[in-house]
């Protein structure tokens, strides 16, 4: 596999040297190449704990479609899939089949004061700083809606990092992991052995293996190890802090999976 930071020698042509504007540098009378590598990254459970403002909203939505839940409801599990997803598992306790007005009244309170309540994880800025730093590439791969995805990336100063901010849409065409990256690749011309998608629930994982590339496991999301594992990660990382070099260290060949 070819490195991130592996140059690519071109042909020595007098044309191309007196070309300055192109996207190559010159060195030593040669064109040398830079083979840019992308992170995508999930976000809730991988970026920020967003469970506080999440449950807040699943409450706020139960309430609103007249039922009575439970203040201590655990909703971590239901963490990361498609919104639709969680509500219809939050409503089958009871015998509720009205998802799509429990979401539009999620997203509701979501969108007035829920999303206020995430919080980043110790030493996340820092890794994006350092990933930044070396060139790569840096994309949100969420399942959250995008408009939701960057007002929180605004909020905590994170947005400047990223390349892209990507989500769900009103239409629902990339409500689903695999539909989400296979969109992201192609409008910015990515390529999937160059890139790693990094997430915390098996859906990361499987999302980007279905699209060709690889997955990294976080440790201190919703997910489990377990869950990682029998998805298939092809690496896993335990702390923020440790994130940009295991990231780095996948892009540019020196681990796999183990």
């Amino acid at each position: 596999m070819l490195k991130c930071d592996e140059p690519t020698r071109l042909a020595n042509d007098p044309k191309q040297k007196r070309n300055q504007t192109n996207l190559y540098s010159f060195a030593f009378g040669r064109y040398l190449r830079i083979m840019t590598c992308s992170v995508l990254l999930d976000l809730d459970g991988t970026l920020i704990d967003s469970h506080p403002g999440i449950l807040a909203s699943c409450l706020a939505a139960l309430r609103a479609l007249g039922h009575e839940p439970d203040e201590t409801l655990d909703i971590r599990r239901t963490i990361g899939p498609p919104l639709e997803d969680m509500m219809q598992i939050l409503l089958q306790s009871y015998g509720d089949d009205r998802v799509g007005e429990a979401v539009a009244a999620y997203r509701q309170h979501y969108g007035e004061s829920g999303l206020l309540g995430s919080v980043p994880y110790p030493g996340i800025g820092k890794s994006l700083e350092e990933m930044k730093r070396t060139g790569l590439r840096i994309y949100l791969a969420t399942s959250k809606r995008a408009i939701f995805a960057s007002r929180i990336l605004d909020h905590l100063k994170f947005a400047t990092y990223f390349d892209g901010i990507y989500g769900s849409v009103p239409s629902g065409e990339l409500d689903h992991k695999p539909e989400l990256l296979a969109h992201i690749l192609s409008k910015h011309s990515l390529s999937p052995s160059h890139s790693l998608m990094v997430g915390d629930r098996r859906y990361d994982i499987s999302g980007a293996h279905a699209v060709g590339m690889r997955g990294l496991g976080v440790l201190w999301g919703y997910g489990t190890r377990d869950e990682l594992e029998t998805a298939g990660a092809d690496q896993l990382v335990d702390s923020p802090a440790d994130l940009a070099r295991t990231v780095l260290s996948m892009v540019n060949g020196k681990e796999s999976r183990g």
